[in-house]
C-alpha cells in the first residue's frame, strides 16, 4: 500500500495518509482524506480499499493509484 494520491472509480480523489489497525480486531485499515469538498477524513479496511469491482462487465480497482505522497528525493532526505 503507497502513501499518495488515488482516484476512487467514480472520478473524485483521495489522498491516503497513513495504515493503521482496529484496536479491537487488529484489522489493517486506510486512513484517508478527500481532495475535494470538506476534505473529510475516512477509515476503510485495506481490503476493501484495494478490492476491484465489476462495472460494465470489466474489472476496475475501487481505488487506482495515481501518485505517491512524497518523491524519492523527499524520502532520502528524511
Amino acid at each position: 500500500m503507497h502513501l499518495g494520491l488515488y482516484q476512487h472509480y467514480k472520478g473524485n480523489f483521495y489522498r491516503v495518509m497513513a495504515v493503521g489497525r482496529l484496536e479491537e480486531t487488529l484489522e489493517e485499515v486506510v486512513i484517508y482524506h478527500a481532495m475535494q469538498g470538506n476534505y473529510e477524513v475516512w477509515v476503510r479496511p485495506i481490503k476493501v480499499f484495494n478490492e476491484t469491482i465489476e462495472i460494465e462487465g470489466k474489472e476496475i480497482p475501487r481505488f487506482k493509484f495515481i501518485k505517491p505522497l512524497f518523491s524519492e528525493a523527499e524520502v532520502l532526505i528524511s
